[in-house]
């Protein structure tokens, strides 16, 4: 089993669910007591927030590549960041520290293609859905088309993951607020939709929507577990 390094704490809640879904998996696909060969270093997402909302990017790819040092230090791996919006530095923590990455837009990528689809709506932070570092890697490894949400519901989407989700709050209110512009998405053409942040599974489950939702939390972590126990 390789180790897996996780770079986690954006927010502790979804990093929550990662090494739960990973420990779970292992347990799956091993039986007995087995579990996860895993490291994670957690970062002050506070610090993370401030820097995304002053469009600091280099100073977080120095953070996100010194968390990756130290996981490699440590033994792991490989790494998976545990948030999507943070992928946009995937590619620097590869080239500077030499270390795979697993990529959460692409194994999401791969789970989209088995459906057969060429169409989906993307839910995240603004940065996720507005900047190109995610659609790229779906259109481009995948062939898939993307599309978000208008202005006004890209804004209403980013505010409650900050406000909300990041905080644990879970707010109906606000689910009905996702499920409307979800269905917005498929009268656009959507076949299905990306929960591109991963705290966003806290809130939206498969049941609440008509058509497929791609859980990027559990796929990503999924994932990390079947290449961990790839030969």
């Amino acid at each position: 089993m390789k180790t897996i390094g996780l770079i986690g704490g954006m927010s502790w809640e979804s990093s929550l669910e990662y090494y739960r879904v990973i420990n779970e998996t292992v347990k799956l696909k091993l039986g007995g007591l087995h579990s996860a060969q895993c490291l994670m270093y957690s970062v002050d997402f506070e610090q993370i927030e401030v820097l995304q909302h002053e469009n600091k990017w280099d100073e977080l790819t120095n953070i996100m590549v010194n968390a990756a040092e130290r996981l490699k230090n440590g033994g792991a791996d490989f790494i998976i960041i545990c948030t999507n919006t943070m992928h946009k530095m995937a590619s620097d923590i590869e080239n500077k520290v030499g270390i795979k990455v697993l990529h959460i837009a692409e194994v999401t990528g791969e789970k989209i293609v088995e459906k057969r689809m060429k169409k989906v709506g993307l839910l995240g932070t603004k940065f996720t859905m507005e900047q190109d570092f995610y659609k790229q890697v779906l259109k481009e490894k995948c062939n898939i088309d993307v599309i978000i949400p208008d202005e006004n519901e890209r804004e209403i989407i980013h505010e409650i993951i900050y406000n909300e989700l990041c905080e644990g709050i879970i707010n109906e209110v606000s689910k009905e607020k996702y499920i409307r512009i979800i269905n917005n998405l498929a009268l656009k053409g959507a076949e299905g939709v990306v929960l591109g942040c991963t705290e966003i599974p806290l809130l939206i489950k498969q049941e609440d929507v008509s058509i497929p939702v791609f859980d990027t939390t559990t796929i990503h972590a999924i994932s990390a577990v079947e290449f961990a126990l790839d030969k």
